[in-house]
This record gives structure tokens, C-alpha cells and sequence, in this order.
């Protein structure tokens, strides 16, 4: 029979009251041999066998020991003992301990049967252990008594103070909440057996942040202690938790966290802008939607209760400013809504609100959240460009317009108070092809070349403004021209047009269905009107048919044409328009005459060659070609000739002799060279028809330019639509040589406003002229007097 016995030093029984655990005392069924252990019979096995059959009782139940942890002495420590019935204590027995910490926690005297604990334990480690007794015939080996299994368990002891696992700890609750409001729990665990004393039993208290906050000494709930805690006056808390073992008495362990507590905000403060006026100017020529300037409303709140939002609700500028929050900053931000002008109004009032969007119903009592302020605005003039009115022009023009006809009078004016004279001009990456030409002092838009639907039917053009003053303000508008069509295309064959008529052709066949396109595009649609021309209206050969869609059909007039007779018939049709004035067109249709089978199919459209009765001699048109050569050459002499004889220079008289272009090869003889011209002619223009002189000795390189244009454009008021004559005549002309020309716009002289300013023919003697007055300049003047002033007879001076 096994026995188990623990013993403990007198100290442990002290301690824990405890000295002796007794298990499992039980009869043991199998056979005790007193002295040495002998070998059964066969006869002694059959009988145990019967025995066991009859009663079967364990020989031990082994349940625990107990030791205490954290054990520091320097022996090992004893556990208990192992004892069985066998064991006489000779040391025949042999005791072997296995399982869980065997031979490296504890060890077993294996004559004795004591259990020591060889190192330190830890029931926060490993709580119990699990092991395995075996007693031996220490002789044989054989097993006295079956493996039986038991348990050591560690005792606590208070070793572990209360940890806080999750601390620190971070918790916010709103500002201004009643007393009592939950903010956070905390918890503290002790590692130490809680079935066993109060060393895991923990007390919670508050060693930091009173009277603010409190703590449920049993739970570890923290809740405010004060009421209406301000975030703006204090925001943030730091309180200390301690956590206390066996039930907060003395000698127990303890351990403390912090708890990092933040008052979140309410909207509990409204806004108010720090300054009841503000004062901003802009210039007039901000654009639409440029800043002005801020204000911003303080608020002592943050977050969504600092939201702020900016509305005009007075003044005289609301419908030419607007606000804006800045959603970022808080800020409301002024801009323009519409253009400013500092000519129309100089200042303007405004009356800013800046309120909460979001409320708390519970602090309304601490309200209006809202505020207003007053927003003076200057407007500062600056120099602008100059504006058009109206800001677009459409300009509808025929195709046929004469050049330098005025098609639109473009206006602009300085919407400064200086009112500055304007200066117009094209934008010439508008008009590249230089259409148009406008005037720099009136605006006046004029063409400046042929326009033609045809080539380009819309025109673009940019027209800008500048200040003759500040040539850096430049204005623009745009000017859409419209070419509108004009019948001045005739109608022609939509392609060239080759018929075949066969020698076996009945009358009134059809040989060619023709059709024929216009590049005018008239408002109520082309239609075509064929006819044979008048040349050939008794056409014996073909008739036409106008089929009254744009198209017209050849046919045949009769039969039996032959190739040998004719084998080409050219057919003039004329082509006539519905537009006014009706422009027309002919266009030549070519027959070819060809033998065809019964079928009307083409087999040969080739007449036969006729051979010459006669052939020419190599020698023969040798001297053909030697004759044409000597007639070349006779030519070009005398054209040569005819080159180079001078001719004498004489003016037409139907010509402007102001607009000659001369070019002599020698030098001038000065003013005693009047060969050249009448110097009376440029006194008066209507001079030089009637005194007219003919230069005898040069011969001018070029003609003079004025018969290419009318006389009405020469003496026209308006010179504008002469000089661009003139242009496009030398822009088009491109063999002209670049001669410089002397052009004469205004004359002066007798016939005109201003009469003659010239001293020439003023007077006829010099006693005509009066000097009288030169007395009247003083002492200076003394000398001119004298020698210019009239005389009496005696000699003095009047």
C-alpha cells in the first residue's frame, strides 16, 4: 500500500496552520512478501490470479500536494513524502518520480521517497504540476506497487501589485457637462490567485485631479466631480488612478496609471469681429471675381462650432460685391461681382454678418451667434484702355463693294475722366490678306481690296483702340463682316464634255446629257438655261433640249453622218443664269463621228489618212526653216531699234502734272532749271492745264500713275479712297519699279481757302511793300528801318 505524506518545516506550519496531508490510504490487493522478494509457482499465480479475479481494490488514490511559491531559502524545498506498504526500510525498494518537471523542478530520494523542489517557484508562471510515482524492486526491477499519477500545486502568495494593461489612458468629454458624466473606466488586474485571500482583490482611488474628477472605487469608472469645466479657461487634465490589492488595507500592493483627460468643445461662445469698421479700396479695373479683401470673426470655439458663415445683408454695393468663406481659415473674402467704374461711383457700404451655422439648443441663452460689421470700399481711377460700344459688330458687305467704301464707323471712347483722343487701327493677324483698312481718327472701316464670296465669304477682323496719349491702353472689339453674294460668275460646264455620234444615228437621238455649275450661291437657288448659241441656233447637224432641272440633251438633228466627211462637230451651247443682272457662259460640246455596229457600239472613231500627192524634199524644208529664222531675227532688230530711238516727252494734257513720276540721269540745274515744269503750276492746279511746258532732252522711265486712276478720285474730299486706290494698284502691279513719287493732296494758293502762302507773285516791286512799322519796334529795329523805311524829299524818316 502506497502512503503520501508531506511534511513542513516548523516555519510553514506556523504560517499556514497547516502540518500534515494523509491521501488515499487503501488497502493494497496485492501480495506482501516479507524479506526477500521470491518467485511465485505456478500453482501461487493461478491462485493470485483467482484472487484478483474475487476482489480488485486499488492500492492508492493520489490526489495533491501543496507548496508555497517564491520559496527563497537556500535548501531545497520539501514537498512530501512517498511511502509504500512494502517498503520495510531496508532499501529494497527503489522510488521513481516522472512527468512535468521531474528531475528538473523536483527530485525524489529514490530510498526515502521525499519529494524536494529544487527551484524557485511561481504560481503566476505555472500554477500546478503533474507527475507520475513508481516503486521498484530495486533487485529485480520489478514494479512493487502500479504507476499512480498526482499533483503538486503552488500556493499564492500577495507577490503581484495591480497592473494597469491599457494605460495610459487618453478620454475627452464635451466642456460644460453636468457632474457625474461618465468619461472613461479603467481596470486593473493583479496576477496573483483571486480564489485564494484578498491578494488579487483591487480598491481603486484618485491620488491626481481633484476636485475636477472622480473615481468609483470598486469599478474604476471615472466621472467629472465640477461643474460647468470651461475648455477655453483649461482644456487639458492629467489624473493619476491607483489600483490597490487586498481590498486597499495596509501591506497590499498597489500600482497607478494616468488618464490624459481633454474637454472637447460645445459652441458655447458666439462670434464677434474684433473691429466694427473696416476700410479697403480696389481699382477700378479689378476683374469680376478678384479679391478685394477679408475680415474674420473671432470665435472661441474650434472646429465645426468655430464655423463661420459671411452674408451681405446691407448696404449699397450688394449687387456689385460679394462674400465668401474661406472654408479653411474661417475668413470671409470680398470680391467683385461686376465691373467697377470709378467715373460712375467712387465708394460703396457694405454691412458683413458673420454667424454659426450650427447651434446647440442648451447654450442659445448665451447667444445671438452672430455679429456684424461695416466695410467701407473705395474705388481708385486708373488709366483704362479705351472701351467700344457696342462690344461686337456685324458688318453684312457685297462682294462687289467699290475699295475705300466705308462699310462700318467703328466707335470707342476713353471711359476715363480725361477723356483722351482714341487712335484706331486693324490688328493685322486678324486680316492677313489686308481686306480692310480702317481710319486712325474716325474709324471709319473701309475695304482695301476686291472682296470675293467665293474665296472668302466670312471676315474676322480685331479693331483696336489706343490712347494717343498713353499708346500702352489698347482697346480691342471684334468685327465679324459677312461678304454677301452677287451674281458675277457666269454658269459653265460642270466638266469638259466628248460625245460620239455613230454614222448609222437616227434624228433625234440622244447623243449627250449636259449639266453645268455656278459658284454664286443665290438665295432662291441656281437654275441653268441652255441654248444653242446664236452662231449656232440652224444648227443642220444637232438641236438642244432644255429639260428644265439644270440639265439639258444633245440630240440629233437628222441622219447619214459619215466620218470621211466630217468626223469632228464642235457645238457651242450658251449657259445663262437666273441672277440679276443674268450672266452667261458658252461652252463648246466636241462630236466625234464613229462607225458602230448594229448595236450602237463604238468600233473606230478615226478617219481614214489621205496620202499627199506630193512629198516635200530634204532640201526644200531646209529652206522653209532658214526663212523663218531670217524673219525672227528681223524682228527682234527692230524691235531693238524702236527700244532704244528716244522720243520726245509730251504731257498729255488730260494728266495731273503733279502726279508725274520723273527720273533724269544727269544733275538738275537747280532753280535756273525750268525746263522741267512751270513753277505757277504749283501755285494752283488748275494752272497746269493752261501753262504747260514739254520736256525736250529726257525721256521719263515710267508713266505717270494718274491714268490708271479716274480724276474724280484725285480731287476727291475724301483722300483716304484714292491713296487706297493707289495702294492696291502698286500692290498688284508687279512690275512696277519702286520710284519714289511726289503726291499732291491739298493745294494752296489762289482758288483756295488759305489763297497763296507763297512769296512768289505776291508783288511786283519792292516799293508795293510797306516796312512803316519796322519805326514802331524800337532801337533795335533802327538800322532796317533805315535802310527799308519811306522817306520825304528832305531826307527824314517817317
Amino acid at each position: 500500500m502506497w502512503t503520501s505524506v508531506r511534511m513542513s518545516n516548523a516555519k510553514n506550519l506556523l504560517g499556514l496552520g497547516v502540518s500534515l496531508y494523509f491521501w488515499g490510504l487503501m488497502d493494497l490487493t496485492t501480495t506482501v512478501l516479507s524479506g526477500s522478494a521470491r518467485p511465485l509457482t505456478e500453482g501461487q499465480e493461478d491462485n493470485m490470479s483467482d484472487k484478483l479475479h474475487q476482489r480488485m481494490k486499488r492500492s492508492w488514490v493520489w490526489n495533491q500536494f501543496f507548496v508555497l511559491e517564491e520559496y527563497t531559502g537556500t535548501d531545497p524545498l520539501y514537498v512530501g513524502k512517498l511511502h509504500s506498504d512494502m517498503d520495510r526500510g531496508d532499501g529494497s525498494i527503489k522510488y521513481i518520480l516522472s512527468g512535468e518537471g521531474a528531475g528538473i523542478v523536483f527530485t525524489i530520494d529514490d530510498t526515502t521517497g521525499d519529494i524536494h523542489a529544487i527551484q524557485r517557484l511561481d504560481r503566476e508562471e505555472r500554477s500546478q504540476y503533474t507527475l507520475r510515482a513508481q516503486a521498484l524492486d530495486r533487485r529485480t526491477g520489478r514494479p512493487m506497487e502500479p504507476e499512480s499519477e498526482f499533483i503538486i500545486k503552488i500556493q499564492d502568495i500577495n507577490d503581484n501589485e495591480p497592473k494597469f494593461l491599457d494605460g495610459p489612458y487618453v478620454a475627452s468629454v464635451p466642456e460644460m457637462s453636468p457632474v457625474g458624466t461618465s468619461v472613461i473606466q479603467v481596470t486593473a488586474t493583479d496576477a496573483d490567485d483571486p480564489t485564494y485571500g484578498n491578494s488579487a482583490r483591487v480598491v481603486y482611488s484618485i491620488l491626481q485631479g481633484q476636485p475636477y474628477f472622480s473615481v468609483d472605487s470598486r469599478t474604476g469608472l471615472i466621472r467629472t466631480a465640477l461643474m460647468n469645466m470651461d475648455r477655453e479657461a483649461k482644456e487639458y487634465y492629467e489624473v493619476i488612478i491607483q489600483a490597490k490589492d487586498m481590498g486597499g488595507q495596509l501591506g497590499g500592493l498597489a500600482g497607478t496609471t494616468t488618464v490624459n483627460i481633454t474637454l472637447s468643445d460645445v459652441n458655447d461662445n458666439p462670434p464677434r469681429f474684433p473691429q466694427k469698421h473696416y476700410q479697403m479700396s480696389v481699382l477700378e479695373s479689378a476683374p469680376v471675381s478678384s479679391t478685394v479683401g477679408r475680415v474674420v470673426a473671432k470665435d472661441l470655439d474650434e472646429g465645426i462650432n468655430a464655423e463661420m458663415k459671411y452674408s451681405l445683408v446691407d448696404g449699397d454695393g450688394l449687387d456689385v460685391f460679394d462674400i465668401n468663406t474661406d472654408p479653411n481659415y474661417q475668413v470671409g473674402i470680398i470680391t467683385v461681382r461686376k465691373p467697377l467704374s470709378f467715373e460712375s461711383k467712387k465708394s460703396y457700404t457694405l454691412k458683413v454678418e458673420g454667424a454659426n451655422p450650427h447651434l446647440e439648443m442648451r447654450f442659445l441663452n448665451l447667444g445671438p451667434f452672430r455679429d456684424t460689421t461695416t466695410v467701407h470700399i473705395s474705388v481708385e481711377d486708373v488709366d483704362e484702355p479705351p472701351v467700344f460700344e457696342p462690344s461686337f459688330y456685324f458688318v453684312e458687305v457685297p462682294e462687289d463693294v467699290e475699295i475705300g467704301t466705308t462699310i462700318q464707323t467703328i466707335s470707342a471712347k476713353d471711359p476715363d475722366v480725361t477723356n483722351n483722343s482714341i487712335r484706331y487701327s486693324i490688328d493685322r493677324s486678324s486680316d492677313p490678306g489686308r481686306f480692310f483698312y480702317v481710319d486712325i481718327t474716325s474709324g471709319a472701316l473701309m475695304t482695301a481690296r476686291p472682296l470675293d464670296r467665293e474665296d472668302v465669304s466670312w471676315h474676322n477682323i480685331t479693331v483696336l483702340a489706343m490712347e494717343l496719349n498713353n499708346p500702352s491702353q489698347v482697346g480691342s472689339v471684334s468685327v465679324t463682316v459677312k461678304v454677301l453674294d452677287v451674281n458675277d460668275n457666269a454658269p459653265e460646264f460642270a466638266r469638259f464634255y466628248e460625245a460620239f455620234v455613230c454614222e448609222n444615228a437616227k434624228a433625234g437621238q440622244l447623243i449627250q446629257t449636259v449639266s453645268a455649275i455656278d459658284k454664286d450661291d443665290p438665295q432662291e437657288g441656281q437654275h441653268f438655261y441652255y441654248s444653242l448659241a446664236p452662231e449656232a441656233a440652224n444648227n443642220p447637224n444637232f438641236t438642244l433640249r432644255d429639260n428644265q432641272d439644270n440639265t439639258a440633251w444633245i440630240l440629233t438633228r437628222r441622219s447619214g453622218f459619215r466620218q470621211h466627211e466630217q468626223n469632228t462637230f464642235y457645238l457651242p451651247i450658251l449657259i445663262s443664269d437666273n441672277g440679276r443682272p443674268v450672266l452667261s457662259s458658252t461652252g463648246t460640246l466636241t462630236v466625234h463621228v464613229c462607225s458602230c455596229d448594229d448595236d450602237g457600239m463604238v468600233m473606230s472613231c478615226n478617219a481614214e489618212a489621205y496620202v499627199l500627192p506630193v512629198s516635200l524634199s530634204r532640201g526644200a524644208l531646209i529652206a522653209i526653216l532658214a526663212c523663218i529664222f531670217v524673219l525672227l531675227v528681223l524682228v527682234l532688230l527692230i524691235l531693238s531699234m524702236r527700244r532704244q530711238r528716244k522720243q520726245p516727252y509730251i504731257i498729255d494734257e488730260e494728266e495731273n502734272i503733279h502726279e508725274n513720276i520723273v527720273r533724269y540721269d544727269d544733275e538738275g540745274g537747280g532753280e535756273e532749271d525750268t525746263e522741267a515744269f512751270d513753277i505757277a503750276a504749283m501755285w494752283n492746279p488748275r494752272e497746269a492745264q493752261l501753262v504747260v511746258k514739254n520736256r525736250q532732252d529726257m525721256l521719263p522711265e515710267i508713266e505717270s500713275l494718274s491714268r490708271y486712276v479716274p480724276q474724280a478720285c484725285v480731287m476727291d474730299n475724301n483722300v483716304h479712297n484714292y491713296v487706297l486706290a493707289k495702294l492696291y494698284e502698286a500692290d498688284m502691279d508687279l512690275w512696277a519699279p519702286p520710284f519714289d513719287s511726289l503726291q499732291t493732296y491739298m493745294f494752296e494758293g489762289n482758288g483756295s481757302v488759305a489763297e497763296s502762302l507763297s512769296s512768289l507773285q505776291s508783288v511786283t516791286t519792292d516799293s508795293d511793300q510797306s516796312y512803316d512799322y519796322l519805326t514802331d519796334w524800337g532801337p533795335r529795329f533802327k538800322k532796317l528801318a533805315e535802310m527799308y523805311g519811306a522817306t520825304d524829299s528832305s531826307g527824314a524818316l517817317w
